[in-house]
């Protein structure tokens, strides 16, 4: 009896232990039944979802929420990295929910307004900074064009390195600027995306890039359209059709494709490149991130392609998908859900 009692006092004290850790967390807890109502809450949650303990006990938690972000996000079960508190819109929430037990859950809600604002803050520099920036390389790389090499034939080396230079920090720029578009815009126009006529614009970038050194396909066997932005679309596939070419040898092969699929349709580009390796698949999209440094540099890359590619895929409820092994080539694969789809006319 002595030893159950002793069980009992060291278990509530465990007890009392994890609630008082809980409570000292930053984060807001909300522990939920299996019918979504608030069995406990610690004293954040009311700070930051308006929830308290124990006047909200009992309560569910999707009607407490009531329409706004919050509550929708609970509804749907859709991306909570970015929502507004319904305390205060100025408060931003990553919201998670996790289950355990017999169908329960805890919800945690995290402040991230600083991370936000700071976040805020890099898009602006960087939009604000590559504005500034094209003006003068624009100035500079007139001026250089109007020098002609045959007039100094010692300095037409150093003239064409410069050139081409200027060039890239220039498409560097527009890159960049491309991408604070793209980050900032949360809505597209909804318009018919006419794929034939695209993906033959395609076929013809990809052919002009190449000059006759590569073997250029395309497999349109979708005969279907897709709804979104067809300048923002063109800008995604352009940028996968020029990688390809870029990072394809002499002689490879390339191919643009189009298809259907139980759940929608695929856009890919297919090469027989240099391919790359598994441990860099997972960092591809990141801002300027390199495989190799050197070939980059030789090719003319500005490491913003895919970035541009994925923040175009997310603005369409699409994802990018990468297959590719090293010296095998590399297949990279734009994903439509069967709502993006339209019957070609």
């Amino acid at each position: 009896m002595n030893v159950d009692r002793k069980r009992a006092r060291r278990l509530v004290t465990q007890l009392r232990d994890l609630r008082t850790v809980a409570c000292a967390l930053p984060d807001a807890l909300v522990l939920l039944d299996a019918r979504g109502r608030v069995c406990w809450c610690n004293p954040p949650a009311e700070r930051l979802l308006g929830i308290a303990w124990p006047r909200d006990r009992g309560v569910p938690m999707a009607a407490r929420l009531g329409e706004g972000e919050a509550g929708t996000w609970l509804r749907e079960q859709g991306d909570g990295d970015d929502i507004a508190s319904p305390v205060d819109a100025a408060v931003r929430l990553q919201l998670i929910l996790i289950p355990y037990g017999d169908h329960r859950r805890l919800l945690i809600a995290r402040d991230i307004s600083r991370v936000t604002r700071l976040e805020q803050v890099r898009r602006d520099f960087v939009a604000n900074v590559s504005h500034e920036l094209r003006t003068p390389l624009t100035v500079i790389h007139g001026y250089l064009e109007l020098l002609d090499p045959e007039d100094v034939p010692a300095l037409a080396p150093v003239l064409g390195e410069m050139r081409a230079q200027s060039q890239r920090m220039r498409q560097i720029v527009e890159d960049l600027l491309e991408l604070s578009r793209l980050e900032m815009q949360q809505h597209l126009a909804e318009e018919r995306v006419e794929m034939a006529p695209m993906l033959e614009t395609l076929r013809r970038e990809a052919e002009a890039l190449s000059q006759g050194r590569h073997r250029i396909e395309l497999k349109d066997e979708a005969r279907a359209d897709l709804l979104g932005s067809p300048k923002d679309l063109h800008s995604a596939f352009s940028n996968l059709v020029s990688n390809a070419v870029r990072y394809t040898p002499d002689g490879g092969a390339i191919t643009i494709g189009w298809r259907r699929t139980p759940t929608g349709a695929e856009y890919s580009v297919t090469d027989t490149g240099y391919g790359i390796p598994a441990e860099h698949l997972s960092r591809l999209t990141e801002r300027f991130y390199r495989v190799s440094s050197s070939r980059s540099r030789a090719t003319g890359g500005t490491g913003l392609g895919l970035s541009i590619v994925k923040h175009v895929l997310n603005l369409h409820d699409a994802e990018l998908r990468i297959e590719s092994e090293s010296g095998e080539g590399s297949t990279f694969t734009c994903v439509f859900d069967g709502a993006r789809l339209l019957e070609s006319v």
